[in-house]
């Protein structure tokens, strides 16, 4: 997930421009409702957020499924062995396609489900990764050389060998994919470690919300990021809203892809519908909200008054690449602010960073605007939905 372009007009379509800054007051809070969630972690230098967070809520779905009340005794799912494998599918497609499908560290939540559906997954001790923060330049680098060089065919006939030095190069950087391993004194494959976990790849369902699909219909959102073409239901943005709330109130939690390079969207844990700006890069969360100790302008002291988002305003946001999916993170709670609105209690992957610890609190109108996708289990949807969506 990645922002691609920004426009420079975009504050136009916002009257009220705000910036948020150090004389902001303070955000009160008050949880609404809170679902249990795995420790902060850091992707650090890395594009692979949509790993992270993808990963984050199948460890809040192994609490869920298997009621895990001990925090010692919660899953943390190795990133490393997600990334290996989607790096090793996106090369060969990459090859396939003759180079027409986009080659980068971002992905979507669908990237992991096809991971664990196809190699299962590991615990963290099992594929540790070879760096303790990635750092993913050289990596990202040297594979998209290599995967350039045969889609040229120097050789005018690919041979199996393309596929055995690839893989290898990925191995170098984040190391070897366990075939077995040990866990409380029993052995494991990646997919019998899945199965014991509860984790049913096909029972996620991922929705959108944009008018130039029909409604009640799949398709397959038009990102770079998309390269598996996977597809999402499409709702209006009223009803994507109620599955997310009504996920969250069940017990459930949410993946969330959505658009961060806003400047409403702080390094202090706290994400509003404002102006625009484009932070630049470092790690990825200097990147898009500039790093710990930075200068912001003089602002309002006031909270923002948000305007109310529309359909429309959505597609026109999404038709320009004002919104675009530049980040993946992972809702597990709902909150109010001191003036009722209501908010989401969204776990970052940028370490234990700013006000509240690496944990971000977004509007409903950040999300409403912002939002490109969620992925929910089945059964946090309701019937009506799951009945048009031919879901039993």
């Amino acid at each position: 997930m990645r922002k691609m372009i920004l426009a420079a007009g975009v504050a136009a379509l916002f009257s009220c421009a705000y910036t948020l800054s150090a004389q902001a007051p303070e955000y009160k809070f008050t949880v609404v409702t809170e679902n249990p969630v795995t420790s902060i972690k850091n992707q650090n230098r890395s594009g692979t957020c949509w790993c992270f967070s993808g990963l984050s809520f199948l460890e809040s779905e192994v609490i869920r499924i298997k009621h895990i009340k001990d925090t010692a005794a919660y899953p943390d799912f190795a990133e490393m062995f997600v990334v290996s494998h989607s790096y090793k599918d996106r090369a060969d497609k990459f090859i396939r396609t003759d180079g027409n499908i986009g080659f980068s560290a971002g992905s979507e939540f669908g990237d992991v489900l096809h991971v664990a559906e196809d190699y299962g997954l590991v615990p963290q001790e099992a594929m540790p990764g070879l760096q303790k923060l990635p750092v993913h330049g050289e990596l990202d680098a040297t594979t998209r050389a290599y995967v350039d060089a045969m889609v040229k065919n120097p050789n005018k006939v690919l041979s199996p060998n393309w596929k055995k030095g690839f893989n290898a190069t990925v191995d170098a950087f984040l190391g070897e994919a366990p075939e077995s391993f040990e866990v409380d004194g029993k052995t494991y494959t990646p997919a019998t470690y899945r199965d014991e976990m509860g984790i049913v790849p096909g029972d996620y369902v991922t929705l959108t919300s944009f008018t130039h699909h029909p409604f009640y219909t799949s398709f397959a959102v038009e990102l770079a990021d998309n390269w598996r073409w996977d597809t999402a239901f499409n709702v209006p943005i009223d009803e994507f809203m109620e599955v997310l709330y009504g996920a969250l109130e069940k017990g459930y939690t949410v993946a969330w892809g959505t658009d961060v390079s806003e400047p409403g969207f702080t390094r202090d844990g706290i994400g509003v519908l404002v102006a625009s700006r484009l932070s630049t890069a470092g790690s990825d969360q200097e990147r898009w909200v500039g790093r710990d100790g930075e200068k912001k302008p003089a602002g309002e002291v006031s909270l923002p008054e948000e305007l109310p988002v529309t359909q429309e305003s959505r597609q026109e946001q999404f038709d320009n690449k004002l919104s675009t999916d530049d980040h993946g993170m992972h809702i597990f709670g709902i909150a109010k602010d001191q003036n009722g609105t209501r908010y989401v209690m969204v776990k970052n992957s940028w370490g234990t960073t700013g006000k509240y610890q690496g944990i971000w609190y977004c509007s409903d109108s950040f999300v409403r605007a912002k939002s490109m996708e969620i992925v929910v289990h089945k059964d946090a949807l309701p019937k009506e939905l799951k009945k048009k969506m031919g879901i039993k």
